[in-house]
């Protein structure tokens, strides 16, 4: 990615996080809204256009460039290691998971029976691990890449997945904000590749809407769960109907 596209890619980013609109920027630069669509859209401005739009959202052209820089250079994954260090303490864990829901420090010990000092500490340990900076006053600034994942079949893969089988399960899905559905198909490898292009397009629409959201206020947001997989299958009680055990191997595999 260029300089320029991640400058602007993260000034776009920094306007949904404090729920600015593109009119608002109109506005504030005595312009018309298509023509600040336009400058967005052919990453078209001048230094004096961008101070005036940092301006506008109270940040300095300095700490977008840091912003920047941090999103391109950010944190991508953890090792094995230092996810299992995370897994073994539940608050370390349930630490993890606030800040990297942009949560702060006063929502944390507010909501949970955690108690200010100990938060304090994981933060500096998250910070050790490179997925945080802990800023003065405890301000916590995220050091992760866009794309940061965690291990596939890794120890937070693993801790989900248990209790996806557990809890997450164990409604009816049938109250406002729940969803429940099963389909069965017969796929050809190719249709099976172009569906899941589609899934992960749909991830990253989710990741999208987790940040425009985050202009909302903390208690209008809730945590939300979604899980999707998908695999080559048939029940075990079908497959113990068959005359010959299904010896076929998927492509790829």
């Amino acid at each position: 990615m260029s300089q320029t596209l991640q400058l602007i890619t993260t000034l776009k980013r920094q306007l949904k996080a404090r729920g600015v609109t593109y009119a608002q920027v109109a506005i504030h630069l005595k312009k018309s809204e298509a023509s600040i669509k336009r400058q967005f859209s052919q990453q078209n401005f001048s230094l004096r256009t961008l101070e005036s739009i940092c301006d506008l959202i109270d940040l300095d052209v300095v700490e977008l460039v840091q912003a920047a820089e941090d999103a391109q250079a950010g944190l991508r994954q953890l090792s094995e290691a230092q996810e299992a260090d995370l897994v073994a303490d539940p608050g370390r864990m349930l630490v993890a998971v606030c800040v990297l829901n942009h949560w702060t420090l006063a929502q944390m010990v507010t909501i949970y029976r955690i108690r200010e000092t100990e938060c304090i500490k994981h933060l500096l340990q998250l910070d050790q691990l490179g997925l945080i900076r802990l800023m003065p006053e405890n301000r916590v600034k995220l050091r992760i890449a866009r794309d940061f994942t965690w291990l596939p079949d890794g120890p937070i893969h693993r801790f989900f997945k248990s209790h996806a089988q557990t809890d997450f399960l164990n409604a009816h899905f049938n109250r406002p904000g729940e969803v429940f559905r099963f389909q069965q198909a017969m796929l050809t490898p190719s249709a099976n590749v172009r569906f899941q292009q589609r899934l992960h397009r749909l991830l990253q629409e989710f990741s999208e809407l987790h940040e425009d959201c985050l202009a909302s206020p903390a208690d209008a947001r809730f945590g939300t769960g979604l899980l999707m997989a998908m695999r080559p299958w048939e029940p075990s009680e079908f497959e113990s109907l068959r005359r010959e055990p299904d010896s076929r191997v998927f492509p790829g595999t």
